[in-house]
């Protein structure tokens, strides 16, 4: 048996099916909804990890057979062995390969467990113009890729790709994407709360809600209460 069918013998024999049930209500895979179709084996993400690291050497063509695969865990650790494989070896291959594979990076978990680690990470020293253009896209999971690639940054106190990214998806109208924006200012808010208030005084009155809740989250009460009443 190849790695390929062994991997995906192991995520078959870790199956739940009433976990699956669960995780196909929680990650909105009805009609109509932004994960429409997905399937779940209902495998828990640190089993899925474990898979992805035993069978990390498998090459990249089986590896593109995995990501487009019906079943969200197959994808998941197509992406995980990536993750560890950019970790390894941070080569423009792999980077490209992630960017030219977003159709299949498309649901809200597979993009936050590994933009900002391949994306992020190789933007770190160079330019960054994909993102703006990823901000722009058409596709709710690669406009969420070019937010959620920018924690890399923010880990090292580079805020400023975050806060024009934030900018132009101030007006998405995907709730998805007010989640992300809204974590990343927060993100921004742990390491310096007075940059955040400022971008926040500019632009809070007109952030969808929830982009707002997300990014006051750590505020003392009185100050969150503030912004949600309009009174900052």
């Amino acid at each position: 048996m190849s790695n390929l069918s062994q991997l995906k013998s192991d995520l078959n024999n870790l199956a739940n099916p009433d976990q699956a049930k669960i995780l196909q209500g929680f990650f909105k895979t009805g009609k109509g909804q932004y994960g429409e179709g997905d399937i779940f084996l209902g495998v828990k993400v640190p089993q899925t990890r474990q898979i992805a690291k035993k069978y990390s050497d498998l090459p990249l063509n089986e590896i593109s057979q995995l990501l487009n695969s019906k079943l969200h865990e197959e994808r998941l650790a197509a992406l995980l062995i990536l993750v560890n494989n950019f970790q390894k070896n941070p080569s423009k291959e792999l980077f490209d390969f992630y960017l030219a594979n977003t159709k299949n990076i498309n649901n809200w978990d597979l993009v936050d467990l590994t933009a900002h680690k391949i994306v992020g990470a190789y933007l770190e020293d160079k330019p960054r113009e994909i993102l703006y253009k990823l901000a722009r896209s058409s596709s709710l999971w690669e406009r969420r890729i070019a937010i959620i690639s920018t924690f890399h940054f923010i880990r090292d106190n580079d805020f400023k790709d975050s806060l024009a990214l934030a900018e132009i998806l101030l007006n998405d109208s995907h709730d998805l994407m007010h989640k992300a924006v809204g974590w990343m200012l927060r993100e921004i808010g742990k390491r310096d709360q007075s940059l955040l208030e400022n971008f926040l005084k500019k632009h809070y009155k007109k952030m969808p809600r929830t982009m707002l809740r997300y990014a006051i989250e750590r505020f003392e009460e009185g100050k969150r209460k503030n912004y949600l009443n309009g009174n900052v």
